[in-house]
């Protein structure tokens, strides 16, 4: 094989490696758009229940605040896993 057709070769698979990673690279930030989507669903729930917690004029109970803070966490897991998504 001559050294031309072998770069041609290399040129191609590597065309083909790229295209792949392009299109997984998409995929991911798709998936992470989409997760981020729903976070920021939580994210609403949060800042509304925490505006509730923070006026004094409405009472809240422990357990109103108990479910808040569950909210929290989980937003709080799902920008872990967006993060990570993104730096894979």
């Amino acid at each position: 094989m001559s050294l031309k057709t072998e770069f041609e070769t290399l040129m191609s698979k590597l065309n083909v490696e790229r295209e792949e990673l392009q299109l997984k690279l998409h995929l991911a930030g798709m998936e992470a758009k989409d997760e981020f989507d729903d976070a920021e669903k939580q994210w609403q729930q949060i800042k509304h229940k925490a505006s509730e917690i923070a006026d004094e004029s409405i009472e809240t109970s422990e357990e109103f605040i108990s479910k808040a803070k569950i909210v929290g966490e989980e937003l709080k897991e799902s920008y872990h896993r967006i993060t990570k998504r993104l730096s894979e």
